[in-house]
């Protein structure tokens, strides 16, 4: 399953959603941007540094010379003319810089205020696999004001992502299919069709996408980031990473600490986690979500789930084991089976703003209808109601995970995690350890320089990492972790229920990233909202 997404990517693509059930957009930012708001804390500590010393474009490698002296050619974006475009050159592979190249695509807002212009913040929404390029032309939906003044946003599309080299690994119709698998087979042929949809997925991204299957790591990711730093003439990076994007500019700080300027990693991930580490702390984390979600329907009476949170917990796995005997009708010809019916449950809890819209789904789907849950779950996918994807990003997100971490748990010792993985979750816990299977036919051998022990980012500015206590995807106790791990990390941490703080209405998390962003002031360590 998807590993992370940041919640305001969901926000803009969900409009979708939003417009086939008449809902007004507007209605909805209106709440994400309001609420829990919490007195300011105090800030103080030192400020990071501004002025990296060196020439931004001195390579670390006199071979990628020629990638570190290239300029930006800004263009008017041909989707909005409002924004600027750009093409990044990189190597395709960093250990031959001489050999093949790709192009990585950016997207720039110049700040508002060019006057009080303070230099370029680079963001990134997570996935992996979703397009920067897309958040950064998101602008207020995404970005507050002080930010939007001081800074020229700027996104860009993660090899292998959006724009930037997009790895292919199924056609449209393929992907359909590969998507409503069941997540939790439970008979032996559904176990043989899982498996044989991972093994045809991988194939199809060698047989689609040659070489570039085997070099959209994280690392070299963030090795395009610098090059991007240096394309920008900055000195040193300031970054807004969310969800997955915590991993990349905890890379990026880890491979070029004194280039780290101000970095923001949120909702973060803890990048000392295996693969069976992560999906039991997303299982608990989807799991508190759920359980956050149904006490909120049993509170405000009358809840179709249950009287008590208990009994809309088991309502939802009924209704899981109902469609996977039996799928319902969904919009077209098409049929909700229980793994899109998986995906359109998680949806909405990604943003507590949006739980109204899961009880629209499930009283629907509860009475036969599978129309809304099956919407909810191609936002996921970023599935167009014609059956193509706006982007990549669910094939860009097994192929970048498995090459960070390629483990893949045999089908036959499953059976022996599940109990593990129910403890975490008793709702979902069983699609978690499925997930384990993950990797399964994985062709492509990432390179050894690819992969590192550890991250630690010693010798970096200020790092601050920021946690929300009830985050479903990426949960809290990752951001301590990671805090704790990095050598310069700062532990800044949001009471409340969605994926990532800033921008989800609480000043004291919104002033806080702001103040060390624009002033350089970093909180306490330990913070709370």
């Amino acid at each position: 399953m998807r590993s992370v997404k940041q919640v305001v990517a969901i926000v803009v693509v969900l409009a979708m959603v939003l417009s086939a059930l008449g809902l007004a957009l507007a209605l909805v930012l209106g709440g994400l941007l309001g609420g829990d708001e919490t007195p300011q804390q105090p800030r103080t500590g030192p400020a990071p540094s501004t002025t990296p010393s060196g020439d931004a474009t001195e390579p670390p490698d006199p071979a990628l010379a020629p990638f570190y002296d290239q300029s930006l050619d800004w263009q008017a974006c041909e989707s909005d003319a409002d924004h600027e475009c750009a093409r990044l050159q990189v190597p395709l592979d960093y250990t031959d810089p001489g050999g093949e190249t790709i192009e990585i695509a950016v997207l720039r807002v110049p700040a508002s205020e060019p006057g009080q212009r303070l230099g370029s913040l680079v963001v990134n929404p997570g996935g992996p696999g979703a397009p920067g390029t897309s958040y950064a032309a998101a602008g207020d939906a995404v970005f507050r004001a002080p930010l939007l003044a001081r800074y020229d946003i700027v996104g860009f599309d993660p090899r292998g992502t959006g724009g930037s080299a997009p790895v292919d690994c199924l056609s449209d119709d393929q992907l359909t299919d590969f998507l409503a698998a069941d997540p939790s087979p439970d008979e032996p042929a559904e176990v043989e069709a899982l498996v044989a949809g991972l093994e045809a997925f991988f194939d199809g991204c060698v047989e689609r996408s040659g070489d570039l299957a085997a070099h959209v790591s994280t690392v070299e990711a963030a090795k395009d980031m610098d090059v991007l730093r240096a394309a920008l003439g900055e000195g040193g990076l300031t970054y807004l990473g969310a969800s997955y994007g915590t991993k990349l500019g905890a890379t990026y700080a880890e491979l070029f600490p004194d280039r780290a300027d101000r970095l923001v990693l949120d909702g973060a991930v803890d990048v000392s986690l295996t693969s069976r580490e992560l999906n039991l702390g997303q299982a608990a984390g989807f799991e508190r979500a759920l359980r956050a979600y149904v006490a909120d329907c049993v509170e405000a009476g009358a809840c179709f789930l249950g009287e008590t949170v208990q009994e809309g917990l088991d309502r939802i796995v009924a209704f899981l084991e109902e469609v996977d005997r039996e799928p319902i009708p969904a919009p077209g010809e098409r049929e909700l089976t229980v793994g899109s019916a998986f995906y359109g449950i998680i949806t909405p809890l990604y943003v507590s703003d949006y739980w109204f819209l899961l009880s629209q789904a499930l009283e629907a789907a509860f009475a036969g209808d599978g129309t809304t849950l099956m919407l909810l779950a191609d936002t996921y996918a970023s599935r167009t109601p014609s059956g193509s994807y706006t982007d990549n990003s669910s094939e860009a997100i097994y192929a970048i995970n498995c090459l960070d971490d390629p483990s893949s748990t045999p089908v036959e010792e499953i059976p022996a995690q599940v109990p593990d993985f129910l403890e975490a979750s008793p709702t979902l816990g069983e699609v978690f350890a499925w997930s384990l299977v993950g990797c399964r036919g994985l062709e492509v051998e990432p390179d050894p320089s690819t992969r590192l022990d550890e991250i630690t980012a010693d010798g970096a500015a200020p790092i601050l990492v920021v946690g929300t206590t009830r985050d479903p995807a990426t949960p809290y106790e990752w951001a301590e972790a990671l805090a704790d791990q990095l050598e310069p990390g700062v532990l800044l941490t949001r009471e409340g229920d969605g994926h990532t703080a800033y921008n989800s209405g609480n000043a004291c998390v919104d002033e806080a990233i702001e103040g060390f962003l624009i002033e350089g002031t970093v909180p306490d360590d330990g913070t709370t909202c």
